[in-house]
């Protein structure tokens, strides 16, 4: 098999082509552990009376914020298959919050990922948030269809070589 030295991160290339510009996972088995964590977040609006049946828990399909949870959980977990090039991190811990928001009206999804490892989890918790979402939609759009998935973002990521960054 042919190996191919990989460009650098330095601006003068991408990190996941190598010098033939051909895909590769980065190598990432040289880099030191540390404690990485990623906290993301995104929302979806909806109608008020959508949110009301959320809250009241009159919703046919069951618990809406409960099944989110779950649901951005198991998306966390499995982001290596649902996204080319990510690695695999077994024992990244996720946790999901969802919290109702009168002003949208809606919900607000964050999650956080953590992991002690060679490389980040800043896409761990992005899928976390975007499927938690489309749960949350799917569980409710036999009340609204309208429903509106928006600002799905990095708020913070922590550790690594790079060290801290955030929106703020």
């Amino acid at each position: 098999m042919a190996t191919h030295e990989a460009r650098p991160s330095d601006g003068t290339g991408l990190t996941h082509l190598d010098a033939d510009g051909n895909p590769r996972m980065v190598d990432v088995s040289e880099k030191e552990n540390s404690t990485r964590t990623a906290v993301a977040e995104g929302c979806i609006r909806m109608s008020g009376s959508t949110l009301a049946a959320i809250r009241a828990g009159n919703v046919a399909k069951g618990d809406v914020l409960q099944v989110a949870r779950v649901a951005g959980i198991m998306a966390g977990k499995r982001t290596a298959d649902l996204i080319p090039l990510c690695h695999v991190l077994p024992g990244a811990s996720i946790v999901v919050d969802l919290d109702f928001d009168e002003a949208l009206p809606g919900i607000v999804l964050r999650a956080e990922a953590r992991i002690a490892g060679q490389t980040g989890v800043e896409m761990e918790a992005l899928m976390a948030v975007s499927v938690g979402l489309l749960t949350v939609y799917d569980m409710a759009k036999s009340l609204d269809r309208g429903m509106v998935i928006e600002n799905v973002r990095l708020l913070r990521k922590d550790g690594g070589k790079s060290g801290s960054w955030s929106v703020d």
